[in-house]
C-alpha cells in the first residue's frame, strides 16, 4: 500500500497519470475516492498531470488518531508536505476543496515555495452558528440513527455511514477541531500579503455562508481570482461541468 509517514502517521495516496505534478485534497468527511475518483476529476486531470491524491488523516485508508489536536489544520496541512517529500516531488500545482481548501490556505501562507498555483474550492469563513460542531459529533457519536433530532446530523451521519472506512470518532473529533478554526486568512496569516503564484477561489454562488466571505479572502491574496458557479452548493458544484471547465481552463494557463 502506497503510504507517506507524515509525524509518525500513515498517509494514504493514489497516483494516476503522468506529467507535471498536481496534489488533490478532498473535504471533511469524504476521501480520495469520493472526492476525486467518484466525481470524475482524476479522469479530467490525469490525461494531462500526474495527479497524486491523499487520504487527509482520520480519512479513508490514512490512520486515524483519537486525538483531537492532531486534526488541526496546521497540523493536517504537514501530511501534503510529508507526501510531496515522500515522492521527492520539489513543487507541484495544488487543489483542495473545502477541508482540503482549509489545510491548502495554511500551505499557501507559509509554504508558498512548493507549490507553482493552488486551487481553492469551497471555502470561506464560518460565522458564530457554524463554526460550532457539536451537533455533528453527536449524530456520529449516538448509536442508534434514529435518536438523532437535528436534521443536518441526520443527513451528515447518513453520509458517513456510507463508506465503511470511515471512523466515526475520529470523524467526531476532527469536526469538534477544525469547524473552529474556519477562518482562512488567519490560516493563512501574514504570508497571505507576500504571494506571488497564481491562485484561484472557486466557490458555488449557493454555498452558504462561504460566499459571504470569499470576495475578502480573495482580496486578501495579491492576484487571486475568485469564480462563483451559478445554481450550485457546496454539494452540488464539485461534480458541475462548468466548475470543472473554470479549473482545467485555469491550470492550462500554469
Amino acid at each position: 500500500m502506497p503510504y507517506a509517514i507524515s509525524e509518525g502517521l500513515r498517509i494514504y495516496y493514489e497516483i494516476f497519470g503522468q506529467g507535471k505534478p498536481i496534489l488533490l485534497v478532498h473535504g471533511w468527511g469524504s476521501d480520495l475516492k469520493q472526492n476525486w475518483v467518484d466525481t470524475g476529476w482524476v479522469k479530467e486531470l490525469q490525461s494531462e498531470r500526474r495527479v497524486i491524491a491523499l487520504d487527509c488523516r482520520g480519512h479513508g485508508q490514512s490512520d486515524k488518531p483519537h486525538d483531537q489536536k492532531a486534526y488541526s489544520y496546521s497540523v493536517m496541512a504537514q501530511d501534503v508536505l510529508s507526501v510531496m517529500n515522500h515522492l521527492a516531488i520539489s513543487k507541484a500545482d495544488i487543489f483542495g476543496y473545502s477541508m482540503g481548501a482549509f489545510m491548502v490556505i495554511h500551505l499557501l501562507g507559509h509554504n508558498q515555495e512548493r507549490f507553482t498555483s493552488v486551487i481553492m474550492g469551497g471555502i470561506g469563513e464560518e460565522t458564530e452558528e457554524s463554526k460550532d460542531a457539536r451537533f455533528i459529533a453527536d449524530a456520529l457519536r449516538v448509536k442508534d440513527p434514529s435518536q438523532i433530532t437535528n436534521q443536518m446530523g441526520r443527513v451528515i451521519r447518513t453520509f458517513i455511514d456510507l463508506n465503511p472506512n470511515n471512523d466515526r470518532e475520529a470523524l467526531a473529533l476532527s469536526a469538534l477541531q477544525i469547524w473552529p478554526e474556519g477562518y482562512p486568512i488567519q490560516l493563512g496569516g501574514a504570508g497571505l500579503a507576500d504571494v506571488v503564484i497564481p491562485v484561484l477561489i472557486i466557490n458555488g454562488e449557493d454555498d452558504n455562508p462561504y460566499v459571504r466571505s470569499d470576495q475578502k479572502l480573495t482580496n486578501a491574496i495579491p492576484g487571486a481570482q475568485l469564480v462563483r458557479i451559478p445554481n450550485k452548493n457546496h454539494i452540488s458544484v464539485i461534480i458541475d461541468q462548468q466548475f470543472k471547465n473554470e479549473i482545467l481552463s485555469f491550470l492550462k494557463d500554469q
